[in-house]
């Protein structure tokens, strides 16, 4: 075949939809998160005014409601950054393993960088965000390569049934790990159950800044993988005839994905399932191109993070849901939803 024909087949399948429509989707996102971000600030169990937001915006907090804005402004930015961090970090998955159930909890990374920190925690007596951040990002890429080579195990490659059946046993034996840790510690028992619900209540900026170093160089190497995860949605073989360094491509791409899987959730603990259904819904939207996918799942992560944390403030008040539950409610019946739509023989 010739080159013309292979860039031609390159090509293909990412030619569906137009860039104008892929840009004013993208807009529409963008302004979507804008007008989250000032929901999110607004909403909570005090009622606050625009002037109350003005003034605590410029650092002052006077009054009880200038104080809940202050509060309101870290754990937004939180969400944000975390949503972006998990939507693409969901996306690179699925393309690197071409796996339309990959997740960094179903897949197990997310229930490995727990189980690091519990570790580190309850034997090592780690207290220092950087400590909970190195940590929970050496226990994401140790379970990644683990849930690999278990799925890659037994006759043929590692398919994405395989992978998702070994991610799913690998963060059900994870789980049961963290119990173990944790259950003869009664003194940190409380915090780490509270901790792996998955939430960004409590946020501030001195706990964001740790992490904002880890968060964007996870997300440049992740973006600028996107023309390498086209080139392995072709097949092993095409792109290795296209010149692509196969290995080298995964390797790279899944880097940025535990980098950022591990910072979130050395802050967050783990959410699971917005990795899941950010990349689904943002096919729909702009196709498989991942030059395109990638920046839409960052914003969709964000939107739907941030979403969630506004509705579990909502929904029970005066108390709140943690986004790690709502995120399960929406994310679960999706799960199931895309297991029923597709054969066995398919996944």
């Amino acid at each position: 075949m010739t080159a013309l024909g292979l860039q031609s087949l390159r090509l293909s399948p990412l030619s569906g939809r137009s860039n104008t429509a892929r840009s004013l989707w993208l807009i529409s996102l963008t302004t979507l998160l804008i007008g989250l971000c000032a929901l999110s600030v607004i909403v909570g169990t005090r009622a606050v005014d625009w002037s109350d937001i003005s003034t605590a915006l410029f650092g002052h907090a006077d009054t009880v409601a200038q104080a809940a804005v202050s509060v309101r402004i870290p754990r937004t930015l939180l969400a944000v950054m975390a949503g972006a961090a998990l939507g693409l970090a969901g996306a690179i998955m699925q393309g690197v393993t071409r796996n339309p159930l990959a997740d960094p909890g179903i897949l197990g990374v997310n229930m490995g960088a727990s189980l690091a920190v519990v570790i580190g925690v309850a034997w090592f007596n780690i207290t220092s965000g950087e400590a909970y951040i190195w940590s929970a990002i050496l226990g994401a890429g140790c379970a990644a390569v683990f849930v690999y080579t278990i799925g890659s195990l037994g006759r043929g490659r590692a398919t994405p049934l395989k992978l998702a059946l070994a991610g799913a046993a690998t963060s059900v034996a994870f789980a049961s790990m963290v119990i173990a840790v944790v259950l003869p510690r009664n003194d940190i028992a409380g915090g780490i159950r509270s901790w792996q619900i998955g939430g960004v209540g409590g946020a501030t900026f001195e706990r964001l800044m740790p992490v904002l170093p880890f968060l964007a160089i996870g997300f440049v190497i992740s973006l600028l993988s996107a023309r390498k995860l086209n080139s392995l949605a072709l097949g092993d073989e095409l792109a290795a005839g296209l010149g692509e360094r196969i290995a080298v491509a995964r390797a790279v791409a899944s880097f940025g994905a535990i980098l950022l899987c591990g910072a979130t959730t050395a802050v967050c603990g783990p959410i699971g399932f917005l990795g899941l259904v950010v990349p689904h819904l943002c096919r729909q939207l702009v196709g498989v191109d991942h030059r395109w996918l990638l920046p839409f799942a960052t914003v969709a992560g964000a939107c739907l993070l941030l979403a969630a944390d506004i509705v579990g403030r909502i929904v029970v008040r005066p108390a709140e849901l943690d986004v790690g539950i709502v995120t399960a409610l929406i994310g679960a019946p999706f799960f199931i939803a895309i297991v029923r739509r597709q054969r066995v023989r398919e996944l």
